[in-house]
């Protein structure tokens, strides 16, 4: 019996033996069957480590990828840098109103107004019930002369942004002067006529409520919008009784907002004043198209902690694409222009580590895997640092698949 179990374990020790053999056999010879019978793999590697980067294809392979090149050039190029923007308000796009006079609040009849709700100019966003004592009366007064005085001053630097707008375009028009001083000029009368509305309201209500008040007929005045926007905060509510000159409610007009783009002391003087900037946003792919903003005077202002400057744009936003605090990436071109390498955006693959390279085609089916660094990219076009010579050619379409190729990570 000992005899027989020690035959039977031999038996089944032989069995496993030959199932392994069998299947070893079929996975080293299975290859060479596929060989004689035609069938080549789509691809070989080198494995020499003096040509470790190298990829051979099958004419198969080749005519499947429909593979497609394009010379690497030598050309000038005007450099940009990325920094960093923050959208902001511009002076003169924010009103806030405030009360007249003493009084009651009241909710529109068109229904009480929101924070954040879009509102036209002269639209209610209060009705004011005035409550006046003789003390008041004669505060009014006082409030009515200085409001005179404000719609004066308004009027005068009204006349004096008309001259100067029209002076810097009739300058524009002879070719003497600059796009961005007309479009300087305009801004500053823009601004000096908002004002004079404003204060030209304001004079108006209140001779308004002076005369009610006078003839003993006061009802509630309308507290309307100065300007179409968006109301941005309400200090205020309905049925709260305020004192004069307490804020009620601000509104903003976004249709125009400026970038902020704080700008390190050591780069401004290679930035180059007359370009255009292109803002997008933080999430943007290389080589992604920005939104055109153009370059602004505005009031000089520094980080001194950060060591930057500050320097201005201003982008059209009537879609309210853009809202106040808001991050964004803006694109900034440099002075001068640079002899550097240029390749199609569309050749350069990364690795799982960042690096960039591209496939330099050697030959017919043969193709090497080239290192090279992005300076920047520019629509469809990658800036190199570094890379190979020019007049090299490097694969356009199919990169990518000969990099799975080359790494396995195929369908």
């Amino acid at each position: 019996m000992r005899y027989r179990g020690i035959i039977s374990g031999l038996g089944i020790v032989a069995a496993i033996v030959a199932t392994v053999g069998a299947a070893w056999w079929l996975i080293t010879h299975e290859p060479k069957a596929a060989e004689k019978a035609g069938h080549k793999p789509p691809a070989s590697i080198t494995l020499n480590e003096a040509k470790l980067n190298e990829i051979s294809l099958t004419p198969e392979a080749l005519a499947r990828l429909v593979i497609s090149t394009a010379e690497i050039e030598r050309k000038p190029v005007s450099l940009t840098r990325s920094f960093g923007g923050e959208i902001v308000v511009p002076p003169g796009q924010s009103i806030v109103v405030s009360a007249p006079v003493n009084g009651l609040l009241k909710p529109p009849s068109t229904g009480a107004i929101k924070p954040g709700q879009a509102v036209q100019k002269h639209a209610p966003v209060f009705d004011l019930l005035p409550l006046l004592t003789p003390e008041g009366r004669a505060n009014l007064t006082t409030s009515l002369v200085d409001a005179v005085g404000q719609v004066k001053a308004a009027m005068a630097q009204r006349d004096a942004g008309q001259i100067a707008y029209e002076r810097a375009k009739r300058v524009f028009d002879s070719e003497a002067g600059s796009r961005r001083a007309v479009d300087e000029a305009q801004a500053q009368l823009r601004v000096a006529e908002e004002a004079l509305a404003a204060a030209t309201a304001r004079q108006t209500l209140l001779e308004k409520l002076l005369g009610e008040t006078s003839s003993g007929t006061a009802a509630p005045l309308a507290i309307e919008s100065p300007r179409d926007g968006i109301i941005r905060t309400l200090s205020a509510l309905p049925e709260q009784q305020v004192p004069a000159g307490a804020p009620l409610f601000e509104v903003v007009d976004l249709s125009q907002v400026w970038v902020r783009v704080p700008v390190f002391v050591g780069d401004y003087e290679q930035l180059d004043e007359m370009a255009e900037a292109s803002i997008t946003a933080l999430t943007a792919k290389p080589g992604q198209t920005g939104v055109t903003a153009k370059r602004i005077n505005a009031p000089p202002s520094a980080d001194p902690l950060a060591a930057t400057v500050d320097v201005y744009f201003t982008i059209d936003n009537h879609g309210i694409k853009y809202r106040p605090g808001e991050r964004v990436a803006v694109q900034l071109a440099l002075n001068g222009e640079r002899e550097s390498l240029v390749v199609p955006w569309a050749a350069v693959i990364y690795d799982v580590y960042g690096g960039t390279w591209v496939y330099e085609r050697t030959a017919e089916l043969t193709f090497v895997r080239r290192r090279v660094v992005v300076r920047q990219v520019h629509r469809d076009h990658a800036v190199l640092v570094s890379g190979p010579s020019a007049g090299t050619k490097v694969v356009v379409a199919g990169a990518a698949e000969l990099f799975g190729t080359e790494t396995g990570f195929t369908k």
